[in-house]
């Protein structure tokens, strides 16, 4: 496959754009996966290689919220285990299961987990985690990794709409700081993502230069956009989340129903 300027081009342009969608709420593969198919990767390919190529975002991300993730309380940490366990599985699922079932319930589970984040400072005073009281946090833990199990899954599949699931997540377990959250969300997408693109890898089933070019573009993306949230106030980006979660699962019902 030819690879020229205009399309080294076009390829650091939607991952930077998709790092910082990631950074900010999550569905960057929503930009990233068209943009590969549009070059000329077929639909596998074109998934395996945007996993692998936007997974260095998440780092810049992470890397971007480093203040806030440094008061994280501990136990959070537990989530990881679901996180690498649902991803590998997820990458391994993908190769051998129909993907028409599955994909009809993603718009749904992003239209869920979009409402769930508007309204989840009702939920939080009803069940009394509005404090984030630690022990109260604590029994969630139980069912939070279980759910993540799934997001994991998911993301390890396809993974477009996992920033919104999980920020649903850890709001419901009582966390009010959207930066927290943001850098805990690309941690574990980071996890998520991680497994998969080593088994993609370990498959073969990536096209390397859109990898390394895609996996800049990304970076950059990420970590600028963790300084842009900032100065946006964490009311904006709140509404950020809620209008990409809308817009992801708009744009999905249209294209699969």
């Amino acid at each position: 496959m030819p690879f020229h300027f205009s399309h080294a081009a076009l390829a650091f342009g939607a991952a930077f754009l998709a790092g910082m969608i990631n950074s900010v709420a999550g569905g960057g593969t929503l930009v990233s996966f068209p943009a590969l198919i549009f070059l000329g990767l077929n639909s596998v390919q074109a998934n395996a290689t945007s996993t692998v190529a936007i997974w260095p975002g998440s780092l810049g991300g992470m890397w971007g919220y480093r203040r806030e993730l440094a008061t994280v309380e501990r136990f959070m940490l537990a989530l990881v285990i679901p996180s690498l366990i649902g991803g590998i599985a997820g990458a391994w699922l993908l190769q051998f299961t129909p993907p028409a079932v599955f994909d009809r319930l993603v718009p749904f589970l992003i239209l869920f987990a979009t409402l769930l984040f508007m309204v989840q400072e009702p939920i939080q005073r009803k069940l009394r985690t509005a404090r984030g009281a630690k022990h109260e946090s604590k029994n969630w833990l139980a069912g939070a990794m279980l759910f993540q199990l799934f997001v994991a899954l998911y993301g390890g599949y396809f993974g477009a709409g996992i920033g919104i699931l999980m920020l649903a997540a850890l709001s419901i377990m009582g966390l009010s700081d959207i930066y927290q959250m943001n850098g805990l969300k690309n941690f574990f997408a980071l996890c998520i993502n991680g497994v998969a693109a080593l088994y993609f890898i370990w498959q073969k089933m990536v096209y390397w230069p859109d990898v390394i070019v895609m996996a800049i573009g990304a970076v950059v993306g990420g970590y600028l956009c963790a300084g842009i949230a900032r100065k946006l106030g964490r009311t904006t980006v709140k509404r950020i989340v809620i209008f990409v979660g809308f817009v992801m699962a708009i744009s999905l019902f249209i294209k699969k129903w």
